[in-house]
């Protein structure tokens, strides 16, 4: 039995369109991370701040991480935190938190996150390249003033990534 070409091609149409099997995707390099957790432990420094930062991949891997002589690792952990939730996210720690008080006791026992201020997303020409954490200045909106001085310090560079 011969298959007429109009079923055939009404055959062919009604099965769902995959999604491509390759995407590219904008990945931050190492160099770029770095002068971003650098700047922004600079901007820390100058205003008598001791403090953690890490930055992390669009993935929430630990790309650099930083951390002055006097800060303890517990700092370390949690602006690694800040940072993953800005991943998950795809917004500041403080919108998230806003965002989703109804849940936030809850979100804080996610292993890996935590909803304090102080996280903020990298973006590059509009796509979530990673995010940057920071823990140790005297309040939340002292560390997210710090990472905002840091992604601004490189903003040309997000600005205009290919």
């Amino acid at each position: 039995m011969k298959m007429k070409p109009i079923v055939l091609l009404g055959t062919m149409l009604s099965f769902p369109i995959q999604a491509a099997d390759v995407l590219s995707t904008k990945l931050m390099a190492l160099n770029l991370a770095r002068d971003i957790a650098s700047h922004t432990m600079e901007t820390c420094r100058k205003q008598g701040y001791q403090v953690a930062v890490v930055v992390v991949d669009r993935s929430g891997d630990a790309q650099v991480v930083l951390r002055d002589v006097y800060v303890s690792r517990h700092a370390t952990e949690i602006a690694e935190r800040k940072a993953s939730a800005v991943v998950m996210s795809g917004v500041s720690t403080q919108d998230f938190r806003a965002n989703r008080a109804d849940i936030r006791a809850e979100l804080n026992e996610v292993r890996g996150i935590l909803l304090l201020q102080g996280g903020l997303p990298i973006r590059a020409a509009g796509s979530l390249i990673g995010a940057v954490g920071v823990s140790g200045a005297p309040g939340g909106e002292k560390d997210e003033a710090c990472a905002v001085a840091g992604i601004k310090a490189v903003q040309e560079r997000l600005d205009f990534a290919e």
